[in-house]
Formats: C-alpha cells, sequence, structure tokens
C-alpha cells in the first residue's frame, strides 16, 4: 500500500468510527445519580418538551391527574405554547424545563405529552443544573429524546411512563403508587387474562432466546433513539439491558432503524433486549414485507443474548413506569425483569 493509499484509508477509517461502534458514537459511561424520592403534598412540574396538545382540556386533565395523585402542581411558563405542531419555541420549551430542575420547590417533572420535537432541545438543556438538582421525570415516546440525554450527560436516573395528558387507569395509577410513593424494587411481569379465551392471548410474552441478564435499563422509542444515533446524547449501551417500543411504524422502517442500532456497534455491547408493543407496525396486506417476528429473529437472535417480546411498555393503555438507568435482572423465559436496587435517594 502506498502513501496516497494509506492516507485514504486512515481517513475513512477514522470517518466510519462513531458509526463503527467506537466511543465517539455514544457518551461515556457516567455513574449512576439517583433522584429525591416523592411523597404526596410535594409539588410537581408539568412542561410540554414536544408537541402541542391537540385540545387545551387535555392540559386541565394532566392537573387534574397530578392533584388526584396528591400532589401540588406548578405548570411550565410556556407549557400552553404553539409553534407549529411545536409546544412553542425550541428556547421556551428547553427553559421551561431548565427552570423547573432548578426549582428547589419542584420535586419532579411530568411532560404532559409526546409527540416530536423534544431532541431539539437537548443542546439547550443546562446539564449542570440538572446534576445539581436530581429529581424524577416522567414521559414516553417522544420523552425518550431527553432520557437517553439526561442519562448520557448526568447519569441521572429518570422514568419511561405515562403522560399528564395520557390514560390514568388503575393500573397506571398503581405502577405509580408502587413505583414512587411504595418504592418497591419491582418486579415487571405482564397482568394476563384470559378472559373467555381457553388460553390467554392478550399480553402474552414471547421468548427470543432464552436466560438471564444483568444490567442497567437503557432504551425507550425506537425511532426517537435511533435518531440521536452518533450524538453526544446517546448512553453507553455496554453491558445494559436494551429496551424498545414504538409505534405506527411500517416493518421496513423497523428493520431500517435496528439495522442503524447493529451497524454503529450498539446492539453487540448489551447483555440482555426487552421489546414491548410496536403497536401499529403490521406489514399489511399480502406479501412483500418482513414481520417484526421476522425483524427481530434476524437482529436480536444472533446477538445470543437473553431476549423476549410483549412487555406492556409503549403506546398502549396500561403500561409499565420503567426507571432509565434502573438495574434489573430479566429472565427471557418468563418474560419479566426486577429492580435489583433502589432507584431513589435515601
Amino acid at each position: 500500500m502506498d502513501r496516497r493509499q494509506f492516507i485514504g484509508s486512515a481517513a475513512l477509517a477514522a470517518a466510519l468510527m462513531p458509526l463503527a461502534g467506537g466511543r465517539g458514537a455514544m457518551a461515556a459511561p457516567r455513574g449512576r445519580l439517583l433522584p429525591v424520592a416523592l411523597n404526596k403534598g410535594d409539588t410537581v412540574a408539568l412542561v410540554s418538551p414536544s408537541s402541542a396538545v391537540h385540545d387545551t382540556f387535555d392540559l386541565q386533565l394532566a392537573q387534574e391527574v397530578m392533584e388526584a395523585l396528591g400532589f401540588e402542581v406548578r405548570t411550565g411558563a410556556h407549557y400552553a405554547a404553539r409553534r407549529g405542531h411545536l409546544a412553542g419555541t425550541d428556547a421556551e420549551r428547553a427553559g421551561d424545563i431548565n427552570a423547573m430542575f432548578a426549582d428547589k420547590a419542584v420535586k419532579a417533572i411530568i411532560c404532559t405529552r409526546g409527540g416530536s420535537g423534544a431532541a431539539r432541545l437537548l443542546p439547550l438543556l443546562d446539564y449542570d443544573v440538572i446534576r445539581a438538582n436530581p429529581k424524577v421525570l416522567l414521559g414516553y415516546s417522544d420523552v425518550t429524546a431527553l432520557h437517553s440525554a439526561i442519562h448520557a450527560k448526568t447519569g441521572l436516573v429518570t422514568f419511561h411512563g405515562p403522560i399528564g395528558a395520557g390514560s390514568w387507569n388503575r393500573f397506571n395509577v398503581d405502577q405509580f403508587r408502587r413505583v414512587f410513593f411504595d418504592r418497591e424494587l419491582m418486579e415487571y411481569r405482564n397482568v394476563v387474562d384470559a378472559g373467555d379465551e381457553l388460553v390467554p392471548r392478550k399480553n402474552r410474552t414471547i421468548t427470543i432466546t432464552g436466560g438471564k441478564a444483568r444490567g442497567e435499563l437503557v432504551g425507550g422509542n425506537l425511532t426517537v433513539l435511533t435518531a440521536v444515533a452518533g450524538s453526544p446524547y446517546l448512553p453507553d449501551f455496554t453491558g445494559k439491558i436494551l429496551f424498545l417500543e414504538d409505534v405506527s411504524e411500517a416493518p421496513y422502517r423497523v428493520d431500517r432503524m435496528f439495522s442503524t442500532l447493529k451497524l454503529m456497534g450498539a446492539l453487540d455491547r448489551i447483555a440482555g433486549f426487552v421489546f414491548g408493543e410496536c403497536t401499529d407496525c403490521d406489514p399489511g396486506e399480502g406479501y412483500g414485507s418482513l414481520t417484526l417476528e421476522q425483524i427481530l429473529d434476524d437482529h436480536i437472535k444472533p446477538l445470543n443474548i437473553p431476549a423476549y417480546r410483549g412487555a406492556m411498555i409503549g403506546h398502549i393503555r396500561q403500561q409499565f413506569i420503567v426507571p432509565v438507568g434502573g438495574r434489573v435482572e430479566m429472565d427471557a423465559d418468563a418474560g419479566s425483569f426486577r429492580l435489583l436496587e433502589p432507584v431513589f435517594q435515601g
């Protein structure tokens, strides 16, 4: 190889390193930071980091829910704003989050809804303030961008679960009580009800590869997670339990996103895998599309790590509240995972 070929090859290798899973592709591991515990009577904040609500009545419902849970409620200065599909400008939405982390009276931050746009805020968040004021952050879907960035930059454990304007049915309220008030070392096992069927069909988990694994949880919405690939806002995947969910994505797009995680080296680093629900991700009529089962068989089975699908995580009415950064043991044969350590201070 002559000098020109060597220089060209070295430059190409350097350019491709982040995509091949080099350390530049993900944030360096940080020590885990636990939020302060949450109690009834505390003040919680409602913020809108992503899309605006379709009807401002949803904001009223979100506030009533928090009050019914026993909290005093403070709202972000711009949580009811609108700019296009977004709940205000990037500076306004990020400013609300920074202000609520800085506010000593606020003990938790609840996102009113997901949608799109949270990734735009990541360079505007004050991670030093967040690190100095560790508190609960709750939301899912597009809020995955905040979970990933905050965990990558500060190590703070955040919570993937219901949004303020979402369904607060008995299951979700019970999850909230057990996680935040009782501070249980939760076991996440699907509620299976046969109904009038001879054998249960709903909420069944399916083992991809059997076995047990331990590690910290990372993940959330597949689309949002892969959208921050190659940025400093993606946590390190080494030795982690990856959990994913999505909604209204064609199987070819799901396959493409798994390919992204594979090509960047993320999948080769994880210790275990939990897939929730991919709601409305069916291949449609006829032939010409991979199924979700085939996609998981292609990308997850060859890893030969404990893995299962069907967990109650995602765009579904009843959903687990999952601590991003929480240390768990998963059992792929049983279709469950459990917390090994507390996820709150004290």
